[in-house]
């Protein structure tokens, strides 16, 4: 309602005509009156003024309606978005447990990586001290060990016995050991003689061993060829048995043509198509640690059989100066190549050569490593051979062995082995 101040009746009632309303003239104020409070409001007047009013009410609303739809909007948006975002999430999942359980088709590795090593084993015949400390090193790896007396052949332990006498697995970059003394003896190189195997790298025999190199070595091997590889192969006593009176081990084996997969370079890099166990394999390290004797591994039952054991010799290998030419390469590889996690396990001079592959007929990813210790009379030779998947490789097999020796250093057992455990324990030396 409007409330003017008018200085005159007059005045109030010709404002009144032109608004279109009637004046009531109160005392000392006069004020204005609707047309349709004084009977003289017409339809269309009424008409107008609720157009006015839906359409200012329908302005006054619409700001708020708007709010309300945008909100309902990005309620509605963030909705799709998670329902989005959860979608995806759950197809991500859906296709990573795909992608697993493809890979897990797929991949040639079938056998886990951990285990019980020792179970099934007959302890009754082993040196327990060094048994301890080998089941102390190798843990629950899914492998075996062997540790032989280089100079006598005999076996102190063997974990893992059902592994270690269940045939040939392939021996990765262990065969490098063969080919480096085949290429030797055959006057393909000699110690410092260096290959070029590219614009700026060039490696001698050691260093080749020591970082494991497999196209040196694949080299190597199809100079030699196929025919020279596995007769040297054999004189170092792979495919046949490595102990004396042990019916239940098994052989390794040699291939009868080179392997179709990369040929007789593959061979020679990675041991393609030949079977090796850890037994012979410890007979092997075992002659180049002793100075060229291959030796029958014994495996006595009992404690008068370890008393009066008689070491057997296999053969007398012609090429004696040629398996110490290979100790500088396999000190170095624990100095600066492939073995260093062995040299940091121990302060015990070690020399070995890792070996790393795929065995495809065991379902199995392989990790070896040969070693022997610096003793003069009585060397010990150590096999760790693992069998799994991503978790075990040719490194982490030479850190179970320098484990091995640093446990049994910690006993005094390697302090204690010379020529007067020899003779106690009535082994004889004389093996010509």
């Amino acid at each position: 309602m409007r409330i003017p101040f008018f200085s005159s009746v007059d005045e109030a009632k010709q404002d009144a005509a032109y608004w279109n309303c009637s004046a009531i003239e109160t005392v000392g104020l006069r004020q204005y009156v609707p047309l349709e409070q004084s009977g003289k409001f017409s339809a269309h007047i009424r008409m107008r003024r609720w157009v006015i009013g839906f359409f200012a009410c329908l302005m006054a609303v619409a700001p708020l309606w708007g709010m309300a739809q945008a909100s309902s909007a990005g309620s509605n948006a963030s909705k799709s978005s998670r329902k989005k975002t959860s979608s995806k999430r759950t197809s991500a999942s859906k296709r990573t447990r795909t992608a697993r359980r493809t890979k897990a088709n797929l991949s040639p590795w079938k056998t886990p990586d951990f285990g019980d090593p020792t179970a099934g084993d007959w302890i009754d015949f082993e040196d327990l001290a060094v048994r301890r400390a080998a089941v102390e090193a190798l843990g629950n790896f899914n492998g075996s060990m062997v540790v032989t007396d280089a100079a006598t052949g005999r076996i102190l332990t063997i974990v893992n016995q059902k592994l270690a006498f269940d045939g040939g697995y392939q021996p990765c970059s262990t065969i490098k050991i063969v080919t480096a003394v085949a290429a030797l003896n055959e006057k393909l190189i000699t110690p410092d003689n260096q290959f070029r195997l590219s614009r700026k790298l060039r490696l001698d025999l050691a260093d080749a061993i020591a970082h494991s190199n497999n196209y040196y070595f694949s080299v190597l091997g199809q100079r030699l060829g196929f025919e020279r590889v596995t007769r040297y192969a054999r004189l170092l006593g792979v495919g046949e048995k490595a102990c004396l009176n042990v019916p239940s081990e098994k052989p390794g084996a040699l291939p009868a043509a080179p392997p179709k997969n990369g040929g007789v370079g593959m061979m020679t890099s990675f041991g393609e198509g030949i079977r090796m166990t850890p037994l012979e394999l410890a007979a092997m390290v075992g002659a180049i640690a002793n100075g060229g004797k291959l030796m029958h591994l014994q495996y006595p039952r009992m404690v008068m059989g370890r008393i009066q054991m008689e070491p057997r010799l296999k053969r007398l290998l012609d090429f004696a100066p040629v398996l110490e030419t290979l100790k500088e390469g396999m000190r170095g590889a624990l100095l600066y190549g492939t073995a260093r996690r062995a040299a940091a396990q121990t302060s015990e001079p070690l020399f070995g050569k890792t070996g790393t592959c795929t065995d495809y007929e065991r379902g199995a990813h392989m990790g070896w490593f040969a070693a022997f210790n610096d003793a003069a009379s009585r060397p010990l030779a150590v096999v760790v051979m693992l069998t799994g998947a991503g978790a075990v490789n040719g490194p982490v097999a030479s850190g179970i062995a320098g484990a091995f020796f640093r446990n049994l250093a910690a006993t005094g057992y390697l302090a204690q082995m010379g020529q007067r455990a020899l003779e106690s324990e009535g082994w004889l030396s004389n093996t010509n």
